[in-house]
């Protein structure tokens, strides 16, 4: 900047003692006390993140006496506490805001709840007579495993499904549909005894 410029004297380094003023430390709140009050003590109920400035020997004597719940009554100490304990937020039992029961015994919702809806059936519960049952499910032997694995098929296919791929199966593995092969024969005979077993044992 040059020397001659009309702001060269308008621009200074404040001074020491204005740098002092603005960095001043706060005086105690105890009359007649000229520390500083650099340790903050809470104000109290109904004044939460109000606090006041002491110095160091005023703070330590406003600790011992300070206290609370003052004047109030035990019931109401009881449930601060007891709220407390859940860093004062609402909470809910397990099991409530049960809504009533459709005519097919399910709880309104799909799961007991108004605001739950188990729309896919993921869960595959029943609501019977105010508890929660899953429905019993066929034991799977070992050489069921097998023929469904033959038919690339798992272990919660519905009837129908089976049939459905069996079908499909058939008509891909065909001889016929496959120039002779006899490759295509041996696949075709294993998946007949697989869906024979099936249907035998009560499957499909």
């Amino acid at each position: 900047m040059y020397q001659k410029s009309k702001y060269f004297d308008s621009i200074r380094v404040k001074p020491d003692q204005d740098r002092l003023k603005s960095t001043t430390e706060p005086v105690c709140e105890v009359n007649g006390c000229d520390q500083p009050g650099l340790h903050r003590a809470p104000k109290g109920r109904g004044q939460d993140g109000q606090y006041h400035l002491f110095c160091m020997a005023h703070v330590r004597q406003y600790n011992k006496s300070f206290n609370y719940f003052k004047d109030m009554p035990d019931a109401d100490i009881a449930d601060y506490q007891k709220s407390a304990r859940t860093g004062h937020r609402p909470t809910w039992s397990l099991g409530t805001n049960n809504g009533p029961a459709d005519s097919e015994g399910s709880a309104a919702g799909g799961h007991g709840n108004p605001r739950f809806s188990d729309t896919f059936g993921f869960f595959g519960e029943k609501y019977t007579d105010g508890k929660w049952s899953k429905p019993e499910r066929r034991q799977i032997r070992n050489a069921e495993r097998k023929s469904l694995a033959v038919l690339g098929l798992d272990i919660d296919v519905k009837p129908e499904e089976v049939k459905a791929q069996f079908k499909i199966l058939v008509k891909r593995h065909h001889p016929d549909a496959n120039g002779g092969g006899q490759e295509f024969e041996e696949k075709l005979r294993e998946i007949i005894q697989a869906y024979d077993y099936l249907k035998s044992s009560g499957f499909c």
